[in-house]
Formats: structure tokens, C-alpha cells, sequence
């Protein structure tokens, strides 16, 4: 029997550190995907490696349920397929931790608590922007290029200057230069 973990973040500015450091000592592999939990399984392509080295006996460890997604119909197949091919699940924390062999109402709960906690998170960011919006603020980064950036790198173009030329004198990224100029050219 190996263990074999999955560790998932949703984006990449988040950290996966805490749950290498739960599964790395355990498991005796360990796959990463930095990508959102409401996918379909068959876009998470680290989910799909990690199904297709686990064999019957094995055992899929996560940190906790929501890893495996916050998707309840997903989570379900993936549990589903898993059990049916005598493969285990580990959860190491939260309500459903344990060894699971099957699934059970607790199993179920926490993977449906995670989908509810994904659309709250959702809905509260939609309203916070909303909220912003009505005081006047407009969420978002904030702009590379301003008025006087955009004359220059349009004057420095006219002149014959390479892009990347222009976006080293005027401390942008290229595609920052690229933009600039195709924004221009709708104008």
C-alpha cells in the first residue's frame, strides 16, 4: 500500500507549503496542481497523474477534503471511481478526517461544505466589489502605463525604436509595450 498525495491551491500567488509539509513525510508521492477546485476533473492534470499511479490498495491523501476539489458532483465521481477500484482516501484534518474506504454521510458533507464555501467566497467578493463600485472605487490593478508612459512609448515606435529597446528605456515588460501599442492602433 503507498500513500499518494495531492496538494491543490487555486492560484498561483498562494502557498502549498503547509500541505507539502502534512503529506511529503507520509506520502511517497506527492502531486501539485495550482489551479481552481471548481474544475472538472479533466482539466486538473495533476489530479488525473495522481489517479493514474494509484493503484488497488493504495491511498489518495489529501490536507483536507476541499483539496480534492470544491466542486460536490466532481468530488463525488473522483470518490466514486476511487472506491471502485479499491482505492483509498486519507483526509488528515477537517470534519472528514480519516481513512475512507467508501463513501459515508460525513465524506459527502464535507466535500458539499466545501462547494457552499466556494460560492459564499464568491459571493462576497462580487458584493465587496459592488460596494467599492458605489463609493466610487474601481477594483483591479491599477495601471502599468500612464498618460505621459503612453506618449513615449508611442513617440519612441514612430522613431523606429525596437519594442524591447522601448520597454527597457521605459521600464515596462514587453507586453506591456505590445498592448500599449494595439490599444493604439483601435483608437
Amino acid at each position: 500500500m503507498a500513500l499518494i498525495g495531492l496538494v491543490r491551491v487555486s492560484t498561483d500567488k498562494q502557498k502549498s507549503q503547509r500541505q507539502h509539509d502534512a503529506l511529503d513525510p507520509i506520502c511517497l508521492k506527492v502531486f501539485e496542481e495550482k489551479i481552481s477546485g471548481k474544475l472538472a476533473t479533466d482539466d486538473r492534470p495533476a489530479l488525473l497523474e495522481a489517479l493514474s499511479c494509484l493503484r488497488d490498495g493504495d491511498m489518495l491523501t489529501v490536507q483536507e477534503v476541499d483539496r480534492l476539489g470544491r466542486n460536490l458532483l466532481e468530488g463525488l465521481i473522483v470518490l466514486n471511481d476511487l472506491f471502485q477500484r479499491g482505492i483509498a482516501v486519507k483526509v488528515l484534518e477537517g470534519i472528514a478526517a480519516g481513512e475512507h474506504t467508501e463513501r459515508s454521510l460525513i465524506l459527502d458533507l464535507a466535500l458539499a461544505l466545501s462547494e457552499d464555501r466556494r460560492r459564499d467566497i464568491v459571493r462576497k467578493t462580487k458584493d465587496g466589489l459592488e460596494a467599492a463600485r458605489r463609493r466610487g472605487r474601481v477594483g483591479g490593478r491599477r495601471p502599468v502605463v500612464d498618460d505621459d508612459k503612453r506618449a513615449t512609448i508611442l513617440a519612441r515606435r514612430q522613431r523606429g525604436e525596437s519594442i524591447r529597446t522601448i520597454a527597457a528605456g521605459v521600464g515596462v515588460s514587453v507586453g506591456v509595450v505590445h498592448k500599449t501599442l494595439a490599444d493604439a492602433k483601435k483608437s
